[in-house]
């Protein structure tokens, strides 16, 4: 899909994201006409270590002071801007040539449960829109939980979209998911009678964490670390006894429930945790990732109504745990009928895929289209997602 988009014309969109694990922000160029999306190009860039530090401090103790909080959300818009500012440069795009910017924001607290259900994601809209010059749509999360949805995944209808009338279609006829190995891991079934997504469990953000805490180290490159060690059995059954694997769809999850708190409490109630080395529970927290995202394929296949299904199809995988060697051969035991292949295969690098959604969103909301699956959520109806920041009251025309 890459550079065969004549750039002189309207449709151009830009994605921003930046994922549950704080790792850096994800910027893409897009062009999105009769619901179809084409990549251009990318950039990726880490956040500053104050910023991210700051963003860490909220999702673990979920207090601050408003002046803080305030502060954060404009540093966020800047870091954004200044991303979408070197995309713009590196693709010789004027600002003018873009119809809209979608952006996810950083999400702290992902809670729709409750009275009042919410999910916050901070981005300052006004100072991204001045920023860059470019309008932004926000806030995807908030209309879907309004209807009682959770809000979340919202990318099960992009992806479906990128098959719909697709010159891929014809090559993923069987069963076809989509993995996204993100700080949280989630799937997308498109070939079903329903659309089917959800948040299956952790993914980076435990790795991650446990690898800063014992290794000094960002990430496991390569999963080398988990690579060295041995699964521990007993652990991952302590891990998998967790009420959230248990639950049915629709769920979402995020880092608020999985983070090191959770997995040190988990650690204190296998009572030979003492024992195990910190390879070991890298590679522990690798298989607790690949048995609950093959667990929960199955759980949507019906394999439990037969067990002597063997379900197969086409698992297009992407998001950070995709450079993780132990993860992706993890999957690839558990699930042996599966063609399993990074979304590279269909011109989207893996990295992109969710910044290209978030445009695809954008894309949506600016032109009055619904942008949820309430199979997907639990919302009670479909409804046009994102809130729309213009810089000025000329730039915005709705339609195609």
């Amino acid at each position: 899909m890459e550079n065969d988009i004549n750039t002189n014309k309207a449709n151009l969109y830009i994605g921003i994201m930046s994922g549950t694990s704080v790792d850096g922000i994800d910027v893409v160029l897009a062009k999105i006409a009769n619901n179809k999306s084409a990549l251009i190009g990318g950039f990726s860039c880490d956040f500053d270590e104050s910023i991210r530090s700051e963003v860490l401090a909220l999702c673990q103790n979920t207090q601050c002071n408003l002046e803080a909080l305030g502060q954060l959300e404009v540093k966020l818009a800047k870091s954004y801007a200044k991303a979408v500012q070197q995309l713009l440069t590196n693709y010789q795009i004027e600002r003018s040539q873009v119809r809209a910017i979608g952006c996810h924001g950083q999400t702290v607290l992902h809670n729709p449960f409750g009275d009042n259900p919410f999910s916050m994601q901070l981005v300052n809209a006004n100072v991204l829109a001045a920023e860059t010059g470019i309008t932004c749509v926000t806030d995807f999360r908030g209309m879907d939980i309004a209807f009682k949805g959770q809000g979340a995944p919202l990318v099960p209808m992009f992806h479906q979209s990128l098959f719909e009338s697709s010159t891929h279609s014809s090559e993923f006829t069987a069963n076809t998911a989509l993995l996204n190995l993100g700080g949280i891991a989630n799937l997308t079934l498109i070939n079903q009678d329903t659309l089917t997504g959800f948040d299956t469990g952790p993914s980076n953000i435990l790795l991650d964490s446990w690898m800063q805490t014992k290794f000094s180290q960002p990430y496991d490159e390569d999963g080398k670390v988990s690579l060295s060690g041995q699964v521990n059995k007993p652990l991952l059954a302590t891990l998998l006894a967790d009420n959230y694997f248990s639950l049915p769809h629709p769920k979402s999850t995020g880092r608020e429930y999985f983070n090191l708190a959770w997995l040190t409490q988990k650690l204190e109630q296998y009572s030979h945790s003492s024992n195990i080395s910190d390879a070991d529970i890298m590679a522990t927290l690798v298989e607790l990732t690949a048995t609950s995202v093959t667990n929960e394929l199955n759980k949507a296949l019906n394999v439990k109504s037969n067990p002597d299904f063997q379900p197969s199809g086409n698992l297009l995988v992407f998001g950070g745990g995709t450079k993780n060697t132990a993860l992706m051969n993890a999957i690839s035991r558990l699930l042996p009928l599966w063609h399993i292949k990074t979304t590279d295969s269909i011109g989207i690098e893996s990295q992109y895929m969710e910044a290209l959604a978030f445009a695809w969103l954008g894309y949506r909301c600016i032109t009055g289209q619904v942008a949820n699956a309430p199979s997907v959520t639990g919302a009670e109806q479909a409804t046009i997602l994102g809130q729309i920041t213009q810089v000025s009251c000329h730039q915005l025309v709705l339609g195609e």
